[in-house]
């Protein structure tokens, strides 16, 4: 095992690769594209993705994620992009609607965070993110994935059992769940 939590025995299917082109549940086109990392600060995709954060709903950030202020937001970024994860964006025109992450723990196993921009949320996006970002993954080698969640957040633990994630430990407020990729 990668590592000493609890995963799936059995592999989840596949997953679609970004990108990906949708119409939301508010019927606005939405397209999932995979974060390459050839851009950084200053450049037109880095400052759309820094302006979904800065107006970011403050009730809706987790653990401390993200962080609060735009210089605090960009080094957050900064240092996330330059990991070896995996991200992805969701769109809409030129304006980010969401963003998912694969953070490494080691060479094969990630830890998962999701944001939907308050203004899309519960129109379908985090479900197209999240299994963009997990096709995305599958596609390099990702091969176990885990998260947290506050178990009484139901529309996220709802979400990730859709996809597929299990229910690999529940301690006090917080629920561990986890998939297997590869």
């Amino acid at each position: 095992m990668a590592d000493e939590r609890a995963y799936p025995d059995e592999v989840a299917d596949e997953f679609p690769r970004p990108p990906r082109e949708f119409e939301d549940g508010e019927g606005r086109p939405i397209e999932v594209r995979a974060w390459e990392g050839e851009h950084g600060p200053g450049d037109d995709a880095f400052e759309a993705v820094v302006e979904m954060y800065v107006e970011f709903d403050p009730a809706d950030r987790a653990q401390g994620v993200p962080p609060v202020g735009e210089q605090r937001i960009r080094e957050w970024l900064e240092n996330l992009f330059e990991q070896d994860g995996y991200d992805v964006l969701a769109w809409d025109d030129d304006e980010v609607a969401g963003h998912a992450t694969l953070v490494p723990d080691n060479e094969s196993t990630y830890e998962l965070a999701i944001f939907v921009h308050q203004d899309y949320q519960g129109a379908g996006i985090g479900t197209k993110l999240i299994e963009a970002l997990l096709g995305h993954g599958q596609e390099h080698g990702a091969e176990y994935v885990w998260l947290t969640v506050e178990r009484w957040n139901r529309p996220a633990v709802a979400l990730y059992e859709k996809v597929g994630f299990e229910t690999a430990a529940a301690e006090s407020f917080e629920m561990e769940m986890a998939i297997r990729l590869n």
